[in-house]
């Protein structure tokens, strides 16, 4: 009797399942609700039951895009500016702090990225990386992020970075002109360089403001350029 209602319940399942992915696709499917690989779902655990109900939702939402009309959920400036310094981030070999960096002009164009690594032609691999040491060695994402840059100018520029620069980096970035700094974290907002650096940027005339993201994570996804390769693809001779 038990074995009879879980059957029942699951033929539901799936009927309805099925029923929401023909809603989204406009497409009907072939499921049968009595077809005998029904019977082996109450063995599988209710979470491969719930991941084939959002696997089938999410693909039937992907397969429906609107591709005649414009898209509305980009990414907005700052959190793309801000995304490119992160993203260069992952660069960092640092096992401490991954830092980025990215220059942005006023015509809202990158002209310098970088991260914290050792200089040019010294190994990281014959460089510590110790808290202690690595302070001695490690060029700061600011700093990669100005001598990297591929225009003859960045005065006036913006200069977007995962943590608020430290005192020898705000030196830097005053000499060159930029004019703006939008950081991520200031968690060394108590610390002697960090402060002494607020102070240079008020002294400068160089605003700061911390940029908040409008979604927590921005995922980046290599196959997610694929999703219509089944619908784009030539049909059979």
């Amino acid at each position: 009797m038990v074995k009879l209602i879980v059957m029942t319940l699951t033929q539901r399942f799936y009927t309805r399942t099925f029923a929401l992915y023909a809603l989204i696709t406009d497409e009907t499917t072939n499921f049968d609700a009595g077809a005998p690989y029904v019977l082996v779902v109450p063995m599988l655990p209710v979470a491969a039951v719930t991941l084939l109900t959002f696997t089938l939702v999410a693909t039937a939402i992907k397969q429906n895009k609107d591709i005649n009309t414009k898209r509305e959920d980009v990414l907005s400036w700052e959190d793309y500016f801000m995304a490119t310094a992160v993203l260069a981030a992952k660069r960092s070999k640092d096992p401490c702090s991954q830092v980025g960096a990215c220059i942005v002009n006023d015509d809202k164009k990158i002209v310098g990225i970088g991260y914290n690594g050792m200089p040019t032609g010294c190994s990281d691999d014959d460089f510590p990386w110790t808290k202690k040491e690595k302070h001695l060695y490690v060029c700061h994402a600011e700093m990669n992020a100005i001598v990297n840059k591929n225009s003859a100018d960045i005065k006036n520029c913006t200069i977007y970075v995962v943590l608020f620069p430290c005192d020898q980096c705000a030196k830097i970035i005053i000499q060159s002109g930029l004019r703006e700094v939008v950081y991520l974290s200031d968690k060394h907002e108590s610390k002697e360089t960090t402060q002494a650096a607020k102070r240079m940027f008020d002294s400068a005339r160089i605003t700061y403001r911390q940029h908040i993201p409008q979604n927590r994570k921005t995922e980046i996804d290599f196959e997610e350029i694929n999703w219509d390769a089944t619908v784009q693809r030539a049909p059979s001779p």
